[in-house]
């Protein structure tokens, strides 16, 4: 007789908050906004922006719009918008997003993957990128052609 409207959540909104002491194992699907201020081991997909504060620490795949890590977290990332390293945040694992920030101080350890909005791979970097080794001829002239850049080729 009655029928209960559907009421889709608004993705600029929050509506999960995982908070600091708090220990959460399981999985997170939200069509809004999720915030992790506690502990959380489990896979999160968000409609919505992912939010793991200072003081969180993180196992999990992350799927959402944007992603910001004040915290640590331990996995694979993948935004629809930008993922955010903030100066205290850490991130080991792989990302795939269209834009990528790593504030002065954060730490990213993995393999990232830009891509546009159309799903073209823009570019691919690894975050551990050791430098090539000059191969010097032990004239000056060799490593001064280089500009003594350990990346050149």
């Amino acid at each position: 007789m009655f029928k209960a409207k559907k009421q889709s959540l608004n993705p600029d909104t929050m509506d999960t908050l995982i908070g600091e002491g708090t220990i959460f194992e399981g999985k997170i699907t939200s069509a809004a906004g999720v915030r992790i201020e506690g502990q959380l081991t489990g896979d999160i997909l968000s409609e919505g922006d992912v939010t793991i504060g200072e003081k969180a620490t993180v196992k999990s795949s992350i799927s959402s719009r944007d992603i910001t890590i004040a915290g640590i977290v331990h996995g694979n990332i993948k935004a629809k918008g930008k993922i955010t390293i903030t100066s205290k945040g850490e991130l080991y694992g792989n990302i795939s997003a269209p834009s990528f920030i790593i504030e002065e101080g954060g730490i990213f350890e993995g393999n990232s993957m830009m891509k546009e909005q159309n799903g073209k791979a823009e570019n691919q970097t690894e975050s551990n990128v050791k430098p090539i080794q000059e191969k010097s001829s032990g004239s000056p002239a060799a490593s001064a052609s280089m500009g003594g850049n350990p990346f050149a080729l």
